[in-house]
């Protein structure tokens, strides 16, 4: 029961999901999304929400969590692709889009100024859109971090994906825990008016006390946004499942993070890093910023999710399940 979800319709369905993928395939646009078998994508998609991923399909490391394909000499990144997202950006009518990348150790940036030139466009057709990157760790390249934290994006994301103890067995030998907390701490002095994020996988054979102390590093690093979500193995070849987190524990973790002063903190079996990203930033608006016409911000802010999405009287959303 905490793992089910709507499944994607057939390919001949007239519904948001098949329009979705069939323009996403017209402009030649991968997403993360379908590269890391997400099992969110027929919700997502069905809600007008996709991540794209730019900088090609293949990814330089070799995480032993993640599916997506991967080559030390992946294809040259499409010159093309910033003006094309932000032309599918601009003509899906969206207030808050993300984009992703796969790691590419063999640019000399890691493709920071790809980034940064695809945010550009973005906000040059449309300066209101709101846009999350969530990118690699750039080797540790502070250089490239400060590029794309100027860029005018609004949210800096970058996942450690694991506890401290795991990362060497998790992630590729190019990724560290430290590593990754630099950039995150980096990016927020680079910007510190962006909202900064990071998100874990849990099920991995971490302690909850591995768990907590992972919170307060990132919260030492100043991060704004955490997301906890169970680890699922995408085929036998990868990383076994070493344990199914409860739903009652990820509702603890969650009461932690905020007690350590998370501004927004997503935790359940079923969240992943991207998913329904634009709902923390305009839950955290209504709190924050905009209460006094939350009714109407809930209305009229576009993250595609916005036919499901109910104020409840303490200012927080829910989203109702409806039938496609």
């Amino acid at each position: 029961d905490w793992f089910r979800g709507p499944a994607p319709p057939p390919p001949t369905s007239d519904t948001k999901y098949t329009q979705l993928k069939e323009g996403l395939r017209e402009l030649k646009l991968n997403t993360v999304c379908e590269e890391a078998q997400c099992p969110n994508i027929g919700e997502c998609w069905n809600g007008g929400t996709g991540t794209i991923m730019l900088l090609g399909d293949t990814c330089t490391r070799a995480c032993r969590f993640c599916a997506v394909k991967t080559s030390s000499t992946p294809a040259a990144a499409d010159e093309s692709e910033p003006f094309n997202t932000a032309k599918a950006i601009a003509e899906w009518g969206l207030d808050y889009v993300v984009l992703t990348s796969v790691d590419r150790d063999d640019m000399p940036d890691g493709g920071a100024a790809h980034f940064a030139l695809t945010v550009d466009f973005i906000k040059v057709w449309n300066p209101s859109i709101l846009v999350e990157c969530l990118v690699s760790d750039f080797a540790g390249d502070l250089a490239a971090v400060e590029s794309l934290a100027a860029s005018g994006l609004d949210v800096y994301a970058h996942n450690i994906e694991t506890v401290e103890r795991l990362q060497p067995y998790v992630r590729d030998r190019r990724a560290g825990y430290r590593q990754s907390l630099s950039v995150l701490k980096h990016a927020k002095v680079a910007n510190p008016s962006l909202y900064t994020k990071t998100s874990v996988m849990l099920g991995l054979g971490e302690t909850r006390d591995e768990i907590v102390q992972t919170m307060r590093d990132l919260r030492e690093a100043e991060v704004d946004v955490l997301t906890l979500g169970q680890y699922l193995r995408p085929s036998p070849a990868h990383l076994a499942v070493e344990d199914y987190v409860t739903p009652q524990a990820f509702a603890e973790l969650q009461a932690i993070g905020e007690e350590l002063g998370f501004k927004y903190v997503a935790s359940g079996p079923m969240v992943r890093s991207s998913y329904k990203a634009g709902e923390f930033f305009l839950e955290h608006m209504i709190k924050t910023e905009r209460a006094a016409d939350a009714d109407k911000l809930v209305q009229e802010f576009r993250t595609g999710h916005q036919q499901h999405r109910v104020l409840n009287e303490d200012k927080t959303l829910s989203t109702i399940h409806q039938p496609q």
